[in-house]
């Protein structure tokens, strides 16, 4: 994980590779998030990285602007991923099952969002009134994970509010 100028490094390695392997990069600062980086972390861990998400925190609850009632949508693939990397996974989404989010305890029991609407309900602003929802529905800091080539996502996030404070990457599930 990483930002302006700081970075912590959370697995199960010797600081002193870390230190060291940092130190001898061409470019300090944005080492421990490269590609280099990540691929020697994951040959010392034997653990493989996931893409390098911008991490983005929400704004202030509000009311939600958008009715959304509990889904039985276990096999739906944002689900499944959700279960895969948080507890406490909650499942919500439209009436018409066009919009899904899922709220859930990820990073260091942080509360994170991820959410995902149908194609054919695109570009309507049903991801950002998705996204505008989500403080409300738990007690606390929410936070975003979001994949920066995931565009329409990104865009939706930072619509609702949603202000990004660093980058990472998750190893393993």
């Amino acid at each position: 994980m990483g930002g302006t100028a700081w970075a912590v490094v959370g697995a199960d390695v010797d600081p002193a590779w870390v230190t060291a392997w940092i130190a001898r990069s061409p470019d300090p600062i944005a080492a421990p998030l490269s590609a280099r980086f990540l691929s020697a972390l994951a040959d010392e861990t034997g653990v493989e990285p996931g893409v390098v998400d911008a991490v983005l925190v929400a704004p202030p609850a509000r009311a939600p602007g958008i009715p959304l009632q509990p889904l039985e949508a276990g096999d739906h693939p944002r689900v499944q991923r959700a279960h895969r990397h948080r507890t406490d996974v909650r499942v919500l989404g439209t009436a018409d099952g066009a919009g899904v989010l899922t709220l859930g305890r990820g990073l260091a029991g942080r509360w994170e969002v991820s959410m995902e609407v149908d194609p054919d309900a695109r570009g309507r602003g049903l991801g950002t009134a998705l996204a505008a929802a989500a403080p409300a529905l738990v007690p606390g800091p929410l936070w975003a994970q979001v994949a920066p080539a995931n565009t329409a996502s990104l865009r939706s996030f930072l619509l609702a509010g949603y202000r990004p404070v660093c980058a990472e990457s998750l190893f393993g599930s």
